[in-house]
């Protein structure tokens, strides 16, 4: 096993940050690279990390539970959290550096000041989660500030996520580049998710029919030609209707650039996302051709 001894651990943004400048780390630096998650690391975080280390030869993994983008009725207080793993997984894929704030150090009590994610929040996932991407990009924008990296990395898992993420670096003029990691996978093909660990086994049984329905839209697209934005999603709602008892939070067939939905198929700018619950787990997938 690889030696966690390895991993620089910062319980503050001050401690990072001399850290950083201790070694000649200067703002927005072009050897430096952060992965933000909110641990509970598994396979496709490593991923995440493993690319950021093949750009970068100082790599931060931020490690926080953001109570900002946890709704009133949702998971915060029982989302996983295992540090110890989590410093594991970081020293296996080769990162430098764990940010491990606490919670008041991100979120003070007194907190007022939020980055509005504008538009692209008003869809998909934040239609059933108001607020969700308002704390996402408030945190994320003061880790970028934090950090000052050239580089972050995100996996498309999150889609909605990185393509709000991306906007908010272009409009507010932020110096870094945003890079997305492919979708990491099961053997079954579901989606890798911290959250997976809610789902009893007949839940998880079924829950690999969300993949199989996105898989099965996305060949008829691509190699049959199927055109029909509300054909396709057809084609994955009756796959977890008539297969599972998991109740469909949506899924929507949207152009990858601006996830305005589509009536028809655009080649090289389609995404079909889909959300739905397994009794209180809520799993997210998408296919983009």
């Amino acid at each position: 096993m690889t030696d966690v001894d390895s991993i620089k651990v910062h319980r503050s943004a001050e401690a990072l940050r001399a850290s950083l400048r201790a070694d000649g780390y200067v703002g927005w630096d072009e050897r430096l690279a952060l992965v933000p998650t909110m641990g509970f690391l598994h396979a496709g975080h490593a991923a995440l990390i493993r690319h950021a280390a093949s750009r970068k030869p100082r790599v931060v993994v931020s490690i926080f539970v953001n109570p900002l983008q946890f709704g009133p009725n949702e998971d915060l207080e029982r989302y996983p959290r295992d540090l110890e793993h989590d410093l594991q997984v970081c020293a296996e894929a080769g990162a430098t550096d764990v940010f491990y704030p606490e919670v008041a150090d991100l979120t003070p009590s007194d907190i007022e000041i939020a980055v509005e994610p504008g538009r692209l929040a008003n869809r998909l996932c934040g239609l059933t989660r108001p607020g969700h991407f308002r704390g996402v990009c408030t945190i994320v924008n003061k880790l970028f500030n934090i950090v000052e990296p050239s580089l972050a990395v995100f996996g498309w898992k999150d889609a909605q996520q990185q393509i709000i993420l991306r906007k908010m670096v272009k409009d507010l003029n932020i110096p870094l580049t945003i890079e997305g990691v492919e979708i990491v996978r099961e053997a079954d093909g579901l989606a890798l998710s911290s959250r997976n660990t809610y789902l009893t086994a007949e839940q998880r049984a079924e829950a690999v029919n969300l993949s199989l329905g996105l898989n099965e839209a996305r060949e008829l697209a691509v190699t049959e030609g199927e055109s029909d934005a509300h054909q396709l999603c057809d084609v994955v709602c009756g796959m977890i209707e008539d297969n599972t008892s998991g109740v469909i939070d949506y899924v929507k067939c949207v152009r990858l650039d601006n996830l305005e939905e589509l009536d028809e198929v655009e080649p090289g700018n389609t995404m079909i996302a889909a959300a739905v619950r397994f009794g209180t787990t809520r799993l997210i997938d998408n296919v983009r051709f």
